[in-house]
């Protein structure tokens, strides 16, 4: 028996499910394109066989332990590396059995749909995943991983992916993008520019992090002057890498446009590590209008990621470091926060800024009318807690009168869990031709117009947004 539904995410009612399953397959097969995520270079670089079903399902995935962690499973006991890198002494198999006994835990949630899909259309499994399946998961996948066929590139292949973004620190050498450069294969692995711990002065080890920055660019980034330079410099590194986009992930949207004097002298504070909170962000949004000057001389789009209180647990945070499922959503001001940088570039065509947002409640009343007016920003997809059939739906419900598709980036997996960037896809291309039939069904939308439409949203729109 599947264990996906065919007209899963469809309308129930006859008349809509039909044109939603005749909009979805016209674009049921069309290439991935994936702009924006967080996958290992090194898998692509390397092509080795992924270790086991632990390490590729679960370990990676704070979709996944967040849950887990949330029911008083310990990230120890799920095999989750520590803040030093340390991995603790877990067998995988004991990681998959607890996996399984907790998976349904996940009972209604897209971490549920994408599982599944992934179980079904990459490893050929039909039954479900419970505490008696465990061992007969784990050994039908393990057998499997061992197969050349599912080894990285030829995944990425299989899957259909037309182009995938990594994301790579300002420190970063590149060296995954460039063995994958000079590999020979065809698939297209692109990096995106993530100067975070040279930009953000409540960054851990900031000062050392751009004293690094200048020894590797050859500028004296202790100087206003030379810390800039450095980001081009290193801006340019990553575009011979492929990078077609910077990324920001900033707690608040706040930007601003200070003379020269006031940023030198406010850089000047925050390599001495005096900021204060307020300070630091002031930092941060001087940084956003400079990477977004810079990106009207090097071309690259540059998104914003604002709104998430990241590592809100202390403890984890301390014991296991970043990205461990603890950031969470905050309100965020985007008409305010943004006004400095759309007065200084905010009407330049040429520039793309492309925004994101965990706080929902400014669809419609800011971010909708914002790219509806300003020709420099389009909204990027629903982001995080939002990626969802639930989520793409509000978020077309709220956003699409006011500034209508094309101001808007498409799709984007935004993961860290490889096999699950099909299932995404599917998800939100059934998701959009599901709220496509509605507008059709109602008379505001032509079938033919929404064939164009839902190809642009699952294909078109990104790869255009990310000059890919």
């Amino acid at each position: 028996m599947p264990l996906t539904y065919p007209d899963r995410l469809f309308p129930s009612e006859p008349k809509l499910r039909s044109t939603a399953r005749n909009l979805f397959e016209g674009i049921e097969n069309l290439p991935i394109i994936s702009p924006h995520g967080h996958c290992d270079p090194s898998w692509f670089a390397k092509n080795e066989r992924f270790p086991n079903p632990a390490e590729l399902l679960v370990v990676p995935d704070h979709y996944v332990f967040r849950m887990l962690v949330s029911q008083g499973l310990s990230l120890e006991a799920l095999g989750v590396p520590r803040a030093d890198g340390t991995k603790p002494e877990v067998d995988p198999r004991d990681i998959w059995k607890l996996f399984a006994q907790h998976f349904h835990l996940f009972r209604g949630t897209p971490s549920s749909m994408w599982l599944n899909h992934s179980f079904e259309h990459v490893f050929g499994i039909d039954v479900p995943l419970n505490a008696d399946t465990a061992n007969e998961y784990y050994d039908h996948i393990d057998t499997q991983l061992g197969l050349d066929a599912f080894r990285p590139r030829a995944l990425f292949e299989s899957f259909g992916v037309e182009c995938l973004a990594t994301t790579e620190g300002a420190l970063d050498d590149l060296q995954s993008h460039k063995a994958i450069m000079e590999s020979g294969w065809a698939g297209r692995v692109v990096t995106t520019y993530r100067p975070d711990a040279v930009v953000d002065p409540e960054f851990e080890g900031f000062a050392e992090n751009v004293e690094l920055f200048g020894q590797l660019t050859g500028e004296v980034t202790t100087t206003w002057t030379g810390y800039l330079n450095a980001h081009r410099k290193r801006r340019a590194f990553f575009k011979e890498h492929g990078a077609t986009a910077s990324d920001h992930g900033h707690p608040t949207a706040r930007t601003e446009n200070l003379d020269v004097a006031e940023a030198e002298a406010l850089f000047q504070k925050a390599i001495a590590g005096t900021c204060n909170a307020d300070e630091a962000d002031s930092f941060r949004g001087q940084m956003l209008t400079e990477m977004a000057k810079m990106s009207l001389d090097d071309g690259l789009v540059l998104q914003i990621h604002a709104g998430s209180v990241r590592n809100h647990s202390s403890r984890v945070f301390a014991e296991y470091g970043r990205d461990k499922g603890f950031d969470i959503p905050k309100r965020t001001d985007y008409v305010g926060g943004l006004k400095p940088l759309l007065d200084a570039v905010g009407m330049e065509p040429d520039l793309t800024v492309l925004l994101f947002t965990l706080d929902e409640t400014v669809y419609g009343r800011e971010l909708a009318p914002l790219a509806g007016a300003y020709p420099s920003l389009k909204l990027g997809p629903p982001w995080w807690f939002f990626d969802s059939f639930e989520g793409i739906k509000r978020f077309r419900e709220a956003t699409t009168e006011t500034c209508g598709f094309y101001n808007t980036a498409g799709f984007n997996d935004d993961t860290r869990a490889f096999c699950s960037i099909p299932a995404r896809h599917d998800v939100a291309r059934r998701s959009d031709c599901a709220y496509l039939a509605e507008l059709v069904e109602t008379g505001r939308l032509s079938m033919s117009d929404a064939h164009e439409v839902a190809h642009d949203l699952a294909y078109g729109l990104a790869k255009t947004a990310y000059k890919l």
